[in-house]
């Protein structure tokens, strides 16, 4: 249930794998999605732990925010360098026909739209970049980004496998980065490589050595190795200070009118309640 990373002895390229089954069945029983939007949900919960992993420092926080016309709607995750990430869907519950080939329909649920990913790493700004989806299948529309956004070539796959009853029965992906040192022929290699791999989560239900299927002749060096979560941070102290942020005049209206305040996280799906005291004291403190 790790995240693992190596580089290649001959500094070819960097490698992420992930099996996220655990964080990606913490999140579909947060927020009861159904099959079709665990998929979506559970590709982009994955790519956002692995590329918050790849970031430098513990603060630093990579958001991706996928916004599309199919009845989901869109997808928000945010995750940080400790492979702890969180999310939410603007539509838990979505009924589609599957594909043809029995499949899970993603791309016509999510439906045409944008996917931006956003890099807070301490500087005024963070650094923001959007481009079109191109397939809606999320590991394409992130393949699609890199190339776009960031110039770099990178390889991206990532899988949810859903149960009969609806739980997560498999989940992860990878990411491998070139680096600048990388031949052609160590390209072209990789490219036809990944064309006949089987699905990512045939790969982690067989427990098949992902790396030597993809650098049977290659050698690598293991990078570093993390436990991926669905963690959110939300806490009273935090909700009391967006409170008071709203003002007094805004506080005492809802006191007047509503007598509490119910400040919900859409990343957990957890209720803060305030009482009539409990607002009179953030009153107070304006």
């Amino acid at each position: 249930m790790d995240i693992i990373s190596f580089y290649t002895v001959d500094e070819s390229a960097r490698v992420y794998i992930a099996n996220t089954k655990k964080l990606v069945n913490d999140a579909f029983k947060i927020h009861k999605t159904t099959p079709v939007v665990t998929a979506a949900f559970g590709r982009t919960l994955t790519a956002a732990t692995i590329m918050g992993s790849m970031m430098k420092n513990e603060t630093d926080l990579l958001t991706i925010t996928i916004k599309g016309d199919g009845p989901l709607g869109g997808i928000v995750t945010t995750a940080n360098n400790g492979a702890e990430v969180k999310g939410y869907v603007y539509n838990n519950y979505v009924d589609i026909p599957l594909k043809p080939n029995g499949k899970l329909d993603v791309s016509k649920a999510v439906g045409s739209g944008t996917i931006s990913i956003t890099k807070d790493i301490g500087l005024k700004t963070p650094i923001s970049g959007m481009v079109p989806l191109t397939t809606s299948e999320i590991a394409e529309d992130i393949t699609y980004y890199y190339a776009k956004s960031e110039q770099i070539p990178t390889a991206v796959s990532l899988g949810v496998l859903v149960d009969i009853d609806y739980t997560v029965k498999e989940a992860g992906g990878f990411i491998i980065e070139l680096l600048p040192n990388a031949k052609e022929i160590f390209i072209n290699n990789l490219e036809n490589t990944i064309k006949n791999l089987p699905s990512i989560t045939n790969m982690l239900l067989n427990k098949d050595d992902i790396i030597k299927m993809l650098f049977e002749n290659n050698s690598v060096i293991k990078h570093g190795e993390i436990e991926p979560k669905f963690y959110c941070n939300c806490n009273r102290e935090k909700t009391e200070k967006a409170l008071i942020a709203i003002g007094k005049k805004e506080l005492n209206e809802i006191l007047v009118e509503d007598k509490k305040a119910i400040m919900h996280c859409y990343f957990c799906k957890k209720d803060y309640v305030f009482n009539d005291e409990d607002l009179k004291s953030l009153i107070f403190q304006i």
